[in-house]
């Protein structure tokens, strides 16, 4: 079978397309098919090797994908042959807390990840798609996806007629808005892009903000909110965005810290204690997690936003215009 590797050091340029032997499902695993697959930042990071430097090579790439099974061990109950699968981040937390022993089987990192015509699994590993998503729609969930849902539900659901800051317009954030739409939330949105911003707006975007012509943004976010700011902040930005999303928020509101596209640095930890506002780190999800959201997906009708989608071959240029930032929505790869 063919499958990409991040071969003996890393950058796009040794992201290379070689032959393995086709694996064989144990007793309770799973062969899976893959038919489409979906690029997170985080993919781009880990290729070029900023995410883990120390990431033992060769490795193979991405966490999302979803496809059909095509084998099963002789003690696999939870699907059958033929079911539609993706599998989750973090392929040992299937439920419950998370815990140390659990963070380092995330796939595409810790771990092998998914770019390959085939893929095994543990049959603990997978959760099936909501059946009205094409493939390519359904291969977008796994990571931020869930990502999003844990942010606005599990960890403190939004409540209708709350108030929710999304920064930017990648995968994270628009699957941030859908849901907020979903719980009854008004969604305010910001971006560089005029043009993105548009489209954010025909998604259901409560208001928008420039931030390239409003670098104050926050400013703006107490405008529309008469003083008071949001209930709720999705932070994908890190120690460049931080600073303003703790101004943005309300008294006593939240912050779910999910990226460092800003970078890291030093920040001033006073504003929290002051306002008394709550700051959790987001890592995806659970398996039950996931779950949960395909079953909110399944009964509202959902779908995703993809931007653009790259053949099997075309891995790298897929990872390229990742890095361009061109992207609004999810770059998915389709065999």
């Amino acid at each position: 079978m063919q499958v990409y590797e991040i071969r003996d050091e890393f950058g796009l340029d040794h992201l290379v397309r070689v032959e393995r032997p086709q694996p064989e499902p144990s007793s309770t695993e799973l062969l899976v098919k893959m038919r489409a697959w979906s690029l997170n930042y985080r993919d781009l990071l880990t290729v070029t090797g900023q995410y883990n430097p120390r990431m033992p090579l060769p490795r193979v790439p991405l966490s999302d994908g979803v496809g059909e099974v095509v084998a099963a061990g002789n003690a696999v109950t939870r699907v059958n042959v033929g079911d539609r699968v993706a599998g989750i981040f973090l392929q040992d937390w299937i439920e419950g807390e998370i815990s140390p022993d659990k963070t380092n089987s995330d796939l595409g990192g810790g771990i092998d990840g998914v770019l390959a015509e085939y893929v095994l699994f543990n049959e603990q590993g997978v959760v099936r798609v909501p059946e009205h998503l094409s493939d390519e729609e359904a291969a977008t969930l796994p990571c931020a996806a869930v990502t999003a849902w844990n942010a606005l539900v599990e960890d403190d659901r939004v409540k209708p007629g709350e108030t929710v800051l999304l920064l930017g317009t990648g995968g994270v954030s628009l699957f941030a808005l859908q849901f907020s739409r979903l719980l009854g939330a008004r969604a305010i949105i910001t971006s560089k892009s005029d043009e993105k911003l548009s489209r954010a707006a025909d998604l259901g975007a409560w208001e928008t903000i420039n931030y390239a012509t409003t670098p104050e943004w926050y400013k703006r976010v107490l405008e529309l909110t008469e003083g008071r700011g949001v209930d709720h902040v999705v932070e994908v930005g890190g120690s460049g965005t931080l600073p303003q999303s703790l101004r943005a928020v309300r008294v006593g509101g939240r912050i779910s810290l999910i990226g460092i596209l800003g970078g890291v640095g030093e920040m001033n930890p006073l504003p929290i204690v002051m306002r008394r506002l709550r700051v959790q780190g987001i890592y995806v999800g659970s398996g039950a997690s996931f779950e949960a959201m395909n079953n909110a997906i399944a009964s509202s009708g959902l779908r995703p936003v993809i931007d653009k989608t790259f053949g099997f071959d075309e891995a790298v240029e897929a990872l390229r215009y990742l890095e361009s930032g061109a992207h609004f929505g999810k770059i998915v790869i389709r065999r």
